[in-house]
């Protein structure tokens, strides 16, 4: 499962190890949810005024991951069409 807070090792792997103290809270709570929660709290997360409040964070990550080769640039255009950037 993907987690926002983790950090990758060398292996791509999720460190729990370098995890700041709040970020591994955090990622306790997340597990400890049903799925059905999970998904509620990203509706909330992605509501339409957090998207536009933190549009420019968006992007940048978007472009850093698009140079990165970590996603393609069809992947970031079908992004911004999903978030209405």
């Amino acid at each position: 499962m993907w987690n926002p807070f983790g950090k990758k090792n060398n292996d791509g792997q999720l460190d729990k190890n370098q995890t700041g103290f709040l970020a591994r809270m955090a990622m306790k709570k997340m597990e400890k949810m049903t799925p059905k929660q999970q998904m509620k709290l990203a509706q909330k997360m992605m509501t339409p005024e957090n998207i536009s409040k933190n549009k420019d964070k968006i992007m940048a990550v978007m472009e850093q991951m698009e140079a990165s080769g970590q996603i393609t640039h069809e992947q970031v255009e079908t992004a911004k069409k999903q978030f209405g950037l």
